[in-house]
């Protein structure tokens, strides 16, 4: 944790534009506390800079790490990495990603700490002030979700940094952490906005609070804590989106991922995404690499540069059902080849399952130019509709059985995926009739991997489902026993896995610094 540094230099560094689309990215000038939030202008340019961290130019956090190299599971691997590398999870407490993210999140919390000790200072109206106090309330909260749902216990540093003598802090239990992160969010729930006054969903809203802690009680009710009875906290909280009336599916499932490549907001199925900005080829650093570390291999500029590196396991190729439309979005049909100075595009055989990429953001559809390699202004979503829905049917089924209406959230997700009409039953479409409770969940965990494939969800998933060992491990035996020769290597990462990759470690960096903080087992 970086409360070693000057407050001056968490200013500096904080108060730097937006991570939104539609907000100036200009950076400001060097400010105090003394000589800051005296308007409302200048809480709103806070509040941004609590948001920036959620990008990170440097790739740790929703701009590229949270749906790859930090989010590492049976759905990918990454192709020709075959050791000494924390993509195939061979790492210890030193691996500056991990040590980084560490940072980024606590320079995120830093700055709401900083902002909520100054947010009563301007003469502003006490509405639009409340909605400040609430999306980084929230914005807090969520970092320590980051935090704790992949480190465990940490520190519950919940005043902002004033001087490099700031006293040490130690880890606080997971139990503590969770307590902190449902306050502020439900206290956060009654002071945002609703989503129906914004154009843009990059901002926190109501129902974004409301899905957020839906996702935060399940974790609860799973692995580490065991809370079962936070299953009910889950399904209300799900049910609150739902009757909200704000929020519906796109009845395709592909124009989701193309608006995010085009630059286009859809409030109905994306409740929340992290804005990026740009391609970082100009003075602004708020872009991400959303289909650029995780996209369809082409080797042309114009058409959008991926190396294609993040690859699917064979396991969640042959996760989608004869009909599953999702399949050929998610996992790309085809790359694209130059020959002779002509770019075309080269559909994979049947054979060909490893060798296929992640295609659920394609860079043909980027309008902006010109198209850098490395970096582009695609969105993230973090908590989208349908996750809402599987989120209904898995805590439905937890509370109340396999019932009607944990079969119609599970199925209007899977019609979609099929193409066909939300609201009719389809023979084709449908989960199997008569499941019980044991098979729903089941089923429903793996429609979870299917409808969310590649979006930084799986790990989480398998981690608060206790299956995370389990599935990396037989993932081994499968690729060790089916795959080509050429890409067994596919299995490293899962071969890596122990239990204590259960968590990541303490940074080398925070353990050197801070004699309170005890290292997680068997780093």
């Amino acid at each position: 944790m970086k409360h070693r540094i000057l407050i001056c230099l968490l200013l500096a560094a904080g108060l730097v534009g937006g991570c939104k689309k539609f907000l100036e990215t200009e950076p400001e000038d060097f400010v105090t506390p003394d000589n800051y939030y005296n308007t409302e202008a200048d809480l709103r340019r806070a509040l941004n800079g609590v948001y920036n961290r959620l990008i990170d130019n440097f790739g740790r956090m929703y701009s590229r790490g949270l749906f790859s190299y930090l989010s590492i599971s049976d759905e990918s691997f990454y192709k020709n990495i075959t050791i000494n590398n924390i993509k195939v999870m061979e790492f210890d407490a030193g691996q500056l990603d991990v040590g980084r993210f560490w940072e980024t999140c606590y320079q995120g919390i830093d700055r709401a700490n900083l902002l909520l000790e100054n947010v009563n200072k301007p003469v502003m109206d006490e509405n639009r002030r409340n909605m400040i106090r609430g999306e980084a309330l929230f914005l807090r909260a969520y970092y320590f979700f980051l935090l704790v749902d992949n480190f465990g216990g940490v520190p519950l540093k919940l005043v902002s940094t004033k001087s490099p003598t700031d006293n040490y802090l130690a880890r606080s239990t997971v139990k503590e952490v969770y307590a902190q992160i449902v306050k502020d969010m439900k206290e956060a729930e009654g002071l945002v906005s609703d989503i129906s006054n914004y154009s843009y969903n990059e901002t926190v809203t109501k129902t974004a609070v409301q899905a957020i802690l839906a996702r935060v009680y399940l974790t609860m009710a799973g692995e580490p804590l065991k809370e079962t009875a936070r299953y009910k906290d889950a399904l209300d909280y799900a049910d609150s989106v739902i009757a909200s009336g704000r929020h519906s599916l796109n009845p395709d499932y592909k124009q989701i991922f193309i608006n995010h490549s085009q630059d286009k907001y859809d409030l109905q199925e994306c409740l929340w995404e992290v804005g990026m900005f740009g391609n970082q080829l100009g003075s602004s650093q708020l872009a991400g690499a959303v289909g650029i570390e995780n996209g369809l291999e082409c080797p042309d500029d114009k058409i959008g540069y991926s190396g294609g590196g993040i690859h699917p396991t064979a396991r969640m190729f042959e996760m989608y059902e004869a009909g599953d439309l999702r399949r050929d979005w998610a996992i790309a049909p085809y790359k694209y080849v130059i020959s002779n100075g002509v770019t075309s595009k080269s559909n994979y055989t049947d054979a060909q399952v490893y060798e296929r990429t992640i295609g659920k953001w394609r860079r043909e559809y980027e309008t902006a130019t010109p198209k850098n390699r490395t970096y582009n202004s695609t969105n993230f979503p973090v908590i989208r509709y349908a996750d809402v829905l599987l989120m209904k049917a898995e805590a439905e089924n937890e509370v109340n059985g396999p019932n009607a209406a944990a079969y119609e959230a599970l199925n209007q997700v899977r019609r979609r995926g099929y193409g066909k009409p939300l609201g009719t039953a389809d023979a084709t479409a449908d989960a199997p009739a008569g499941m019980g409770k044991d098979v729903f969940r089941t089923f429903l965990q793996d429609e979870r991997a299917r409808e969310l494939a590649f979006e930084g969800m799986r790990k989480h998933d398998l981690m608060r489902w206790g299956l995370y060992l389990d599935k990396m491990r037989s993932l081994t035996a499968e690729i060790t026993l089916t795959a080509p020769s050429a890409w067994r290597y596919a299995g490293n990462a899962a071969k890596n896995v122990t239990e204590r990759n259960l968590v990541f470690p303490i940074p080398n960096t925070e353990i050197t610094v801070n004699h309170l903080i005890i290292q997680n087992p068997n780093w």
